[in-house]
């Protein structure tokens, strides 16, 4: 399908894709056009999708954008006899949709450029110019993601804001400002700042006034309305244009980043809607946040911007180091926070992540945070909405409560996985997988209605935790900071602890309302056919939660001074707890609950608030709700996703403790037909046709002859059918009864034989081998470690089969007491 057509809509799982029909043999004979580009769009016609592959990959003869019966045939060109394949063509040793690719191979294929152009630096002033370009290709990319990534992300956040705003009203200074901007030019004293004559609510505009019951059902009515239209208007542009848009991409990046190709996932088509849908999903109300769709974004800029680049376009393995890149600029800018974003792609997306990567990331997340910064879209300089500072130290016995916020992180992260991960799979297994529209249409409804009485819940998400973190000072109206005064006490900008006002414990009902809805309603907001992220709704309910416990503590505080345990360091009149700490102590709880993320999600909070003193109590509350999650359930939401969806993905974090070996896994069993080969020198061109019509494998080992099964090397089956198409065409005299040829000499032919076909150049004569009594946990490492599409079996030299990562994700799920067949997409 061109790149510029549109995708079309299939009932389609977060994006699990279902049902991939596979089931024809053999591949129609068509000009075979390759591209290697992520940004090609997928054409579904109809069914649902589902990676049901036969072997490691998906069956190349399924997919290949055209073969679907080949039958051989001839096709004598006119072209002069040459050694074929002497040229690369195109086409060969690239991928399909849906396969895996072989790290092994495109890492030697970039070696090889890179040798060869450093060879000829040395011949010419030209040759030399062309080195030092490829060497600073990568770090001009960066600089190009980095500009992109944070632009795209100013203009989200910029446009986000306004239409939060307008559910609630409009600017009569001009429509385009959002409430806070309306406000800056009016003359309304600081109190008041939010009640400008410029700013009208939709009551006032329509009915005059903004008083009495009519008003608030009016302003409750356009809530809703807005709510709808925006939500609406997202779920149908992902719908009708680029279902690839929906969730928040992040487990399908791990898996694209493990090797993996989903075309289309990250193409233009995927950006422009993400970008636009994102806008309406975060302004229409919902349980969800915008930084883990920010991420796909990022990597959608990344993989467009590569294609500026040779090395990058031509070269799957460097175009993952790209992506890796782009992920922490996604991150940099979703929480202005760059080593945060290096980090998380360290720890939490990148499978493979060499020391170059580190520094190009680093330099990538610093572009895309200076570029936000220069845009300013809060209009406080900063590059997000919740950044505060906290002025007090924290005492050692407030380790207890950090410790019981992260208690209650864990345990609400492995409450939300289990049910999510539960409500996406009936999703998935009944109707309601049809109706993506009406499911999106009610979740929308039952979440506006419900929001808008709270005033915590009206308010976006940011805004709230905005509000959660906020240290009150003798300005603020909010009602979280409505103490009853006694300004005898006031030392310099620090208020003490103070008595709690009527407006304190009004504010910690809503905030307890706001919880429990928080708590249930992100369950089924996750997941559904709009970007979502699941970062922000997962530190509202810590900050919610650790703003609770905070307000408790400190009136405990103010009330026992006396006791023991304040008796040390909290005097009458001094300022000891610190509500907005607890706060967001919780929302980090919360956070790694969920993602199970440590080391960058403490880096992430303590760059958000400036506080490096705040590290210590971070740390407890995400070590412990790590523990706490990973005691019911080894699985963070993302790694629970990429299982449910099916995705070949191997954890690279969790240990193979089994003691099976090689001989147990690969393929053929005992009661199985032999492991179909090619021989080296006496199979036809017919014969090797019919081998490809009749199996459905990705590759077949080439063996010296089927008596002595010693091996020569592995052939992939897509470079076979491109390679003997184009010989049919381009060489003459190459007919069925062709003899094929994997050797360097080839005998002399008698004058009436057929010209014969030489393949020796698409051959891997280094395929990876083990023996049949290696441990499977070795080769489990040689699979993670490596890369691998297959591993072939030996003993004593001869080929015995061949293990494939299908088989060890299966072998590794029927070991866990898993269905083996769920596992990977049949």
């Amino acid at each position: 399908m061109a790149s510029g057509s549109r995708q079309r809509w299939v009932h389609w799982e977060p994006p699990g894709l279902e049902a991939l029909a596979m089931d024809q043999k053999g591949y129609r004979r068509e000009s075979f056009q390759s591209s290697t580009s992520d940004e090609d769009m997928l054409e579904i016609a109809g069914a649902s999708l589902d990676f049901s592959m036969a072997e490691d990959d998906p069956p190349l003869d399924r997919e290949m954008g055209g073969f679907s019966s080949y039958n051989g045939g001839g096709m004598n060109g006119t072209s002069t006899v040459m050694d074929f394949l002497e040229e690369p063509l195109p086409g060969v040793g690239t991928y399909e949709d849906f396969n895996t690719i072989d790290w092994v191979r495109e890492k030697s294929r970039d070696r090889d450029r890179h040798r060869e152009i450093t060879s000829r630096s040395k011949e010419s002033t030209w040759a030399l110019i062309h080195s030092v370009s490829d060497a600073f290709s990568g770090w001009l990319l960066m600089l190009l993601i980095g500009l992109l990534a944070g632009s795209l992300a100013g203009l989200i956040d910029i446009s986000a804001h306004w239409m939060t705003d307008l559910k609630e009203g409009v600017c009569l200074a001009g429509f385009w400002f959002n409430h806070e901007h309306c406000c800056w030019k009016s003359n309304t004293t600081f109190t008041d700042r939010d009640k400008c004559p410029e700013w009208k609510s939709w009551s006032q505009l329509i009915l005059g006034h903004g008083e009495g019951a009519f008003a608030y059902i009016l302003n409750y009515f356009m809530y809703v309305v807005w709510a709808l239209l925006f939500s609406l208007l997202a779920v149908l542009l992902v719908k009708g244009f680029a279902p690839y848009a929906c969730g928040s991409g992040i487990p399908e990046i791990k898996t694209i980043l493990s090797g993996f190709i989903i075309r289309g996932y990250l193409g233009k088509w995927t950006l422009i809607i993400k970008t636009i849908t994102l806008v309406l999903a975060v302004s229409s109300g919902l349980s969800l946040g915008k930084e883990g769709p920010l991420v796909h974004v990022a990597c959608c800029c990344g993989n467009i911007l590569c294609h500026l680049f040779t090395k990058y376009r031509k070269n799957e393995a460097k175009r993952r180091e790209v992506l890796s890149a782009a992920a922490a600029a996604g991150v940099s800018v979703a929480f202005g926070a760059p080593i945060g974003g290096v980090l998380f792609s360290l720890e939490e997306v990148s499978y493979y992540f060499p020391l170059k990567t580190l520094w190009r990331s680093f330099f990538a997340a610093l572009v895309a945070a200076f570029t936000l910064r220069s845009i300013n879209p809060f209009g406080n300089s900063r590059l997000v909405l919740f950044y505060v500072e906290f002025h007090m130290p924290w005492h050692l016995l407030e380790l207890v409560p950090f410790i019981l916020l992260g208690i209650f992180g864990g345990l609400w992260g492995a409450f939300f996985i289990r049910s999510n991960i539960a409500w996406c799979r009936r999703r998935k297994t009944t109707k309601l997988g049809k109706y993506p529209v009406l499911e999106v249409f009610v979740v929308t409804a039952i979440t506006a209605v419900l929001a808008f009485p709270n005033e915590y819940t009206r308010m976006s998400t940011s805004e709230l935790i905005s509000e959660l973190f906020n240290d009150c000072g003798i300005l603020d109206s909010s009602k979280l900071c409505e103490y009853v005064n006694d300004f005898n006490s006031t030392k310099g900008d620090d208020l003490p602890d103070r008595a709690a006002g009527p407006g304190v414990y009004t504010a910690m009902w809503q905030l307890a309302l706001a919880l429990i809805m928080k708590v249930f309603i992100t369950i089924f907001t996750f997941g559904m056919k709009v970007p979502s992220g699941l970062f922000i709704p997962s530190m509202a309910v810590g900050a919610i939660a650790g703003r609770l416990l905070g307000v408790a503590m400190e009136q405990l505080a103010f009330y026992h001074h006396d006791w023991a345990i304040f008796s040390g360091w909290c005097s009458q009149g001094a300022d000891c707890i610190t509500p907005g700490l607890y706060a967001m102590v919780g929302a980090a709880a919360c956070l790694g609950g969920v993602t199970r993320m440590t080391v960058s999600l403490v880096v992430i909070m303590f760059e958000l608030t400036g506080g490096l003193e705040y590290i210590v109590p971070l740390m407890a509350a995400a070590m412990t709700s790590k523990w706490v999650a990973d005691a019911i359930g080894r699985e963070g939401i993302y790694d629970a996703h990429i299982r449910l969806n099916g995705y070949p993905f191997l954890e690279a974090k969790e240990e193979f403790s089994h003691k099976t070996l090689a001989m147990d896994v690969m393929r053929p069993r005992r009661n199985d037909p032999p492991l179909t080969v090619i021989t080296q020198d006496s199979m036809t061109v017919e014969d090797v046709e019919s081998i490809i019509n009749e199996t459905t494998y990705s590759g077949y080992p080439v063996v010296v002859s089927r008596e002595s099964q010693r091996l020569v090397g592995f052939v992939l089956r897509r470079d076979l059918i491109i390679s003997i198409e184009n010989a049919r065409k381009k060489q003459d005299g190459i007919v069925s009864t062709s003899v094929i040829y994997f050797t360097d000499h080839s005998p002399p032919l008698p004058p009436s034989s057929p010209s014969m076909l030489k393949l020796r150049s698409i051959l891997d004569l280094s395929p990876f081998t083990v023996t049949d009594q290696t441990p499977m946990e070795i080769v489990v490492d040689i699979f993670r470690k490596l890369g691998l599409r297959q591993c072939l079996v030996t003993h004593n030299g001869k080929l015995l089969g061949i293990i494939t990562k299908k088989d060890v994700l299966k072998h590794i799920a029927q070991l866990a007491n898993q269905d083996p067949d769920s596992i990977l997409f049949n």
